[in-house]
């Protein structure tokens, strides 16, 4: 943990003042309508889905994979609460709704996070959430969750589905997911595309109260974190316990637009390590 406290100390003493305000959260690892399909009664109260597929998660599956967010009898729960709270107020201040998930190196666990934050912000009443797998080349939401995936991502992208086919509300109010089932080729190029920058508009432009969580691939394996980037409002980098050397962390905090970095989370780490830093 301290090698990560030094490789973020440095990397902002090299950055002029008034850039990204990174947080640190230790952690181990319901919002939206469809774009065309769902109906809300109002922007904040009770939503019903006519068009968008209801799938019942299943409380094992979830807890075999970390999902605990939806389980307020789970302690650890609390933490995402507490992320949840922080990442708000700081996309509050400065009106931004899309958020994008990132780690430097794989087996961070930033799918996780990405999940369990989605169902922590579904829970306010005030917020609605939608979780895009955009990790094209190792797709996990749909599988962490247990949701059957007929229909997903890759069958907007060949043109055989519509987007309200392929969202899934995962039976919380509030929370809608649209998973990708298998890798998709040339990843990057699809990333920087006018067909992606128009979708994200339509998902962020759609509901006032809505956050849109995008889950990406780690930074350092390829490019298609920086080809999203200038469409993405925020980004969040997950950095996992002792498993990211401090040079990755400071190449990965120097990729990331610093006005962009709203924070950091500490993964994985023992319980009498937890405790939130900022700078």
């Amino acid at each position: 943990m301290e090698r990560i406290k030094q490789a973020i100390e440095k990397v902002k003493k090299q950055r002029p003042s008034g850039t990204g305000h990174p947080m640190r959260s230790p952690m181990d690892s319901r919002g939206a309508t469809s774009s065309q399909g769902s109906q809300a009664k109002d922007e904040l109260g009770e939503i019903s889905y006519e068009h968008t597929r209801v799938v019942k998660l299943q409380a094992e599956h979830l807890e075999k994979n970390r999902i605990i967010s939806s389980n307020k009898n789970d302690a650890m729960s609390m933490h995402f609460d507490l992320l949840r709270t922080h990442v708000l107020q700081k996309m509050e201040e400065k009106g931004w709704r899309t958020l994008a998930i990132t780690s430097p190196t794989p087996e961070a666990g930033k799918s996780v996070v990405a999940i369990n934050l989605a169902m922590s912000i579904a829970q306010l009443s005030n917020k609605s959430a939608m979780l895009v797998d955009f990790d094209l080349r190792r797709p996990k939401i749909g599988t962490y969750l247990g949701i059957p995936m007929e229909k997903s991502w890759n069958d907007l992208l060949d043109g055989t589905a519509e987007l309200p086919d392929v969202l899934v509300n995962p039976d919380m109010p509030r929370l809608v997911v649209l998973a990708t089932k298998t890798p998709v080729k040339k990843s990057t190029e699809m990333l920087a595309s006018k067909k992606i920058a128009d979708l994200i508009s339509e998902l962020r432009e759609r509901y006032a109260s809505r956050i849109v969580i995008f889950d990406l691939p780690p930074l350092l394996v390829s490019d298609d974190v920086i080809a999203l980037m200038p469409q993405i409002d925020c980004v969040l980098l997950v950095v996992a316990n002792g498993m990211s050397t401090k040079r990755e962390i400071e190449d990965s905090i120097r990729l990331l637009p610093a006005e962009k970095l709203i924070g950091t989370v500490l993964n994985k780490a023992e319980t009498e390590q937890m405790a939130y830093y900022y700078y």
